[in-house]
């Protein structure tokens, strides 16, 4: 979702294959040894098989929004939250989603993945997003994984003190660009018609 929210902004347009993980076809196998997604071949034959390596390169070519903004500083805040986000917060993310797959409790995990949640309340407690007051790299990289925390058990969510983060993943939430990245495609196979992207 983050790398084609990049990718929208940006307005580059990609050819789209979807891609279900339990069938993966052959032509992702070939350019990328990960065999995840999101993976991005360039046409030169590049391949960016990292979602967060996705949305930098597609910022670097066109960033009408300044979401990597204009000082050094705040790009390297940023940075580091994304880090904490995919490093620290995504474990426990996976574990209270799966908690069927995983040693510990979901409740286990969700506690975990509240340290992050606390971080991001205390950033937002005097500004609308994370790094200020517009929309940055930070908050596109990140509101994908909190919406599906939140989502997990919708009720606790809402009854949390998280409030400054509440409002700031409705915000994101209510973006038409959002609604337009959610868009749900058949799965690729091979010799379908080009579905492009956005």
């Amino acid at each position: 979702m983050r790398a084609r929210l990049a990718i929208q902004v940006a307005g580059i347009q990609v050819e789209l294959r979807e891609v279900v993980l339990k069938n993966k076809p052959a032509k992702l196998l070939d350019i990328s040894a990960k065999a995840t997604v999101p993976v991005l071949q360039l046409p030169d034959g590049r391949v960016i098989d990292e979602s967060r390596d996705i949305m930098l390169w597609a910022l670097q070519q066109h960033d009408p929004q300044h979401w990597l903004g204009d000082e050094q500083a705040l790009l390297e805040t940023a940075n580091q939250l994304i880090t904490s986000n995919d490093v620290d917060f995504k474990p426990n993310l996976d574990g209270y989603k799966y908690a069927d797959r995983h040693p510990q409790s979901a409740e286990f995990y969700r506690q975990q993945g509240e340290h992050f949640l606390q971080q991001l309340e205390q950033k937002l407690q005097s500004q609308r997003y994370l790094l200020g007051d517009q929309v940055s790299l930070a908050d596109m990289a990140i509101f994908p994984f909190i919406r599906q925390f939140a989502h997990i058990d919708k009720n606790w969510f809402e009854q949390t003190s998280y409030h400054r983060l509440q409002q700031w993943l409705a915000a994101l939430l209510a973006a038409d660009s959002f609604k337009q990245v959610m868009t749900k495609y058949p799965a690729w196979q091979s010799g379908d018609p080009a579905i492009y992207f956005p």
